[in-house]
């Protein structure tokens, strides 16, 4: 059985094209990461980013860096003891925390803060997440 240059092409092509297919596909099998629903984030990781973006963004000096630590520690022992007696209390205590970090910054550090805020507001929304403490 003799096959035209043509037919041959037409083959070659296909095995080429096919091998492409299945090494894109396994590819994509071998390198995607499972993701669980379940995994909890680690507070102190989420801190050490919120830190890190705050001295990012704001520019933050020395002091301000000690004062927004110290806002935190009292924010997280607040938290705590709220969640222990189940206390519905946890918008009133994360409204502080949003204010006294905002007392700690200056004029331009203070708008800056908000556009976070909104940013932040806005990526919890549509998570469809109720907002957290930090931000």
């Amino acid at each position: 059985m003799k096959f035209s240059r043509f037919t041959i092409a037409v083959y070659v092509t296909l095995v080429f094209a096919s091998g492409a297919v299945l090494g894109a596909f396994g590819h994509r099998l071998y390198t995607v990461s499972a993701v669980s629903a379940n995994t909890r984030r680690n507070p102190e990781e989420f801190r050490k980013r919120y830190i890190s973006e705050m001295q990012t963004r704001l520019s933050l000096n020395q002091t301000q860096l000690v004062q927004l630590n110290s806002i935190l520690d009292e924010t997280r022992s607040r938290f705590k003891e709220a969640h222990a007696r189940m206390d519905p209390e946890l918008d009133r205590i994360r409204a502080e925390q949003q204010k006294k970090v905002r007392d700690i910054l200056q004029g331009a550090q203070q708008v800056e803060y908000d556009r976070m805020r909104q940013e932040r507001d806005e990526r919890m929304r549509r998570e469809g997440r109720p907002p957290g403490p930090g931000l």
